[in-house]
């Protein structure tokens, strides 16, 4: 694969991921939509089909990391390092394009679900709230965020999470060159991805991918969205630190059981 095919290739598949895996949480969440309150269960069958969709498509391009975890991990277990810094750049443009576009396909839904219908441009109750809490009401649609604020805990949380995610595409998923996934790979990790959402997913959000968090974060950070309330920095490093420590340890863990 060259620089240029892993670069477009990851750019487009996580731009798919968010824009699939995201579509899901405004579906969910935003006023006017028509699957708003559908819960727990449509979101992590929504992600778990946007990885599928996401690897089956950018797969031959890159292998379809998708995840700087995944690259991180993979880099560890065969010790090629020359592409991650092209994997890593693809993934977080991917995911901001993606991010933006599910605002572009909610324009109207945002506007209605952050705006007051009768005085436009005044906060609802609800949105001082949430931005006197440091985060509004839709940055779940972005982005990660615990239920429980405890540093080690939440830590812990995206590492066992994603140590789970990257142990499964090392074992099972991987294509015959062991760079990616490959085409039953993908129906393995979009259904681990589901089982980690509904097993693993409650405290945290599950991010198990930072590219997934981060770029999605900037995206809601920037966007003109009224009364959106802040990003939350404060815990923005937790869903990147976490999924990359668990990656090194699946990493490890693969090497020294399965290798």
């Amino acid at each position: 694969m060259s620089s240029s095919d892993i670069f477009i290739g990851e750019t487009i598949g996580t731009a798919v991921l968010i824009l699939l895996g995201g579509g899901v949480c405004a579906a969910v969440t935003l006023k006017a939509s028509k699957a708003r309150n559908a819960g727990w269960l449509a979101i992590a069958f929504g992600w778990g089909f946007a990885v599928m969709t996401a690897v089956y498509i950018s797969a031959p391009l890159s292998g379809a990391h998708l995840n700087p975890a995944v690259t991180l991990a993979l880099a560890i277990k065969d010790g090629g390092w020359d592409n991650v810094p092209i994997y890593w750049a693809g993934q977080l443009l991917g995911a901001m394009i993606g991010a933006t576009l599910v605002w572009v396909a909610y324009y109207g839904q945002f506007q209605a679900h952050l705006t007051d219908k009768e005085i436009v441009g005044e906060p609802t109750a609800k949105a001082v709230e949430a931005e006197e809490k440091g985060a509004g009401p839709v940055l779940g649609i972005f982005s990660t965020g615990p239920e429980i604020r405890n540093v080690v805990q939440n830590l812990a949380t995206e590492i066992i999470g994603t140590v789970v995610l990257i142990l499964a595409i090392l074992t099972q998923g991987l294509n015959d060159k062991g760079n990616g996934l490959g085409t039953l790979g993908a129906l393995i990790t979009a259904f681990v991805v589901v089982s980690i959402g509904l097993s693993l997913g409650g405290p945290t959000g599950y991010a198990i991918n930072p590219a997934r968090d981060l770029g999605p974060r900037i995206v809601h950070a920037l966007l003109p969205l009224p009364n959106k309330g802040g990003s939350d920095w404060s815990y923005a490093w937790i869903p990147v630190v976490g999924p990359l420590i668990g990656g090194a340890i699946a990493a490890g863990i693969y090497n020294l059981a399965f290798a």
